[in-house]
This record gives C-alpha cells, structure tokens and sequence, in this order.
C-alpha cells in the first residue's frame, strides 16, 4: 500500500498547466509528474466544482453535530434552567446525537454538569455501617501476631 502525502500547490498548478496546455491526455500528465490518474482526475474535478485546487484537508472527516449556535442555545437554556437533564437539553434542542456527545461539549464550553440535589444533605448517619471500625485499630485484630493473610499455618507434627 502506498503512503499517500499531499502534493502542493505549485505542483497542482504545473499539472493543471500542463494538462490545459495540451501537453498530453490526463494518463500522459499523471506519469510525467508521477502522480496517480486519480489524482489528476481529482484535481480537475475540484477545479471545475469549487474553483480552487488548493488542499481541502481542513473539511475531512466527521463532521460535528453540535454546533456553534446549538452551542449558544445550550448556555442560554441552561442559564434559564441550570437542572436541566442531558436527554432534557438534547430534547429541547431537536438534537439527533448521544447524550455523551452533549456531555462532551458541554465540557469544551467549561460547563460543569452534574446534578445536585436541590435539597439539603440528611443529617442522620451512614444508612449502613462496615463491620469494623475505620483504620489501623480495626485491622489490628483481624491477623494473628507474627502472620499475614498470605502466610499459611505450619503443620502440626502428629
């Protein structure tokens, strides 16, 4: 498989040039600037669609769902209802995405989301406790003197 690497733009001229300049077919210029047929067939489909034949890396690819004014709504919805849900926001949107996906740019615009609840923490204790204390002196009966859960006993001699 070749690598494939970005001609430049002088060398999409010189093989436009030639090509208009009656220099030969399209195969003819492709193995002159040693350059595929597709790539000449690209370029002169490019020129002829969009006018330029300059790189058009910049447009590859995914292309976002989320944009910047779905972006500006997102901040205003949320600035009227700071509470409302993912799926809430994706609804109020019209949005066609996952919930991840808001989540995610939600991030990038340096919001923070996460639900709190909106009344105050209960003041009554843990609903369950551990079976021992917390720390060293919980532990401290849990192994015999001079082991550890990884020694095994020795055999007694009968």
């Amino acid at each position: 498989m070749h690598k494939r690497r970005t001609i430049s733009l002088d060398l999409r001229e010189r093989i436009l040039g030639a090509y208009d300049g009656g220099e030969g077919t399209r195969e003819d210029v492709a193995r002159r600037f040693r350059v595929s047929l597709g790539m000449v067939k690209k370029l002169l489909a490019q020129r002829r669609h969009t006018g330029s034949i300059a790189q058009r890396h910049h447009l590859a690819g995914r292309k976002p769902q989320i944009v910047p004014g779905h972006q500006r709504q997102m901040r205003a919805l949320l600035g009227q209802k700071p509470d409302l849900t993912l799926k809430e926001l994706r609804h109020a949107l019209e949005l066609d995405c996952s919930l991840q996906a808001i989540h995610v740019v939600l991030g990038k615009m340096g919001l923070t989301y996460k639900k709190r609840l909106s009344a105050r923490p209960s003041r009554t204790d843990r609903t369950s406790r551990g079976r021992g204390g917390t720390g060293a002196a919980a532990k401290a009966g849990s192994t015999r003197r001079g082991s550890s859960s990884s020694m095994s006993r020795a055999r007694r001699r009968t």
